[in-house]
């Protein structure tokens, strides 16, 4: 988790991970914000985030998006 908090924090230094839980339905982030990190994480652990996967419940905060990357990290 550190390390995508990590991710996340350098994309995006002005957003509360750690307490935003509508990072996409509130706009918080924007579709740069997402096709960046997503970017990152593939590259950072070796995973690819599909099309499918890019669904607003999956991004909708820090810890979604940890759950998403461990669950591609297992298969």
């Amino acid at each position: 988790m550190e390390e995508l908090m990590a991710i996340l924090e350098e994309a995006r230094p002005d957003v509360d991970f750690e307490k935003e839980t509508a990072l996409i339905d509130d706009e918080v982030l924007d579709s740069f914000d997402i096709i960046s990190i997503v970017s990152e994480i593939n590259d950072h652990f070796d995973i690819s985030i599909n099309v499918n996967d890019l669904l607003p419940e999956n991004f909708n905060s820090a810890q979604a998006i940890y759950e998403l990357v461990t669950r591609l990290m297992n298969e």
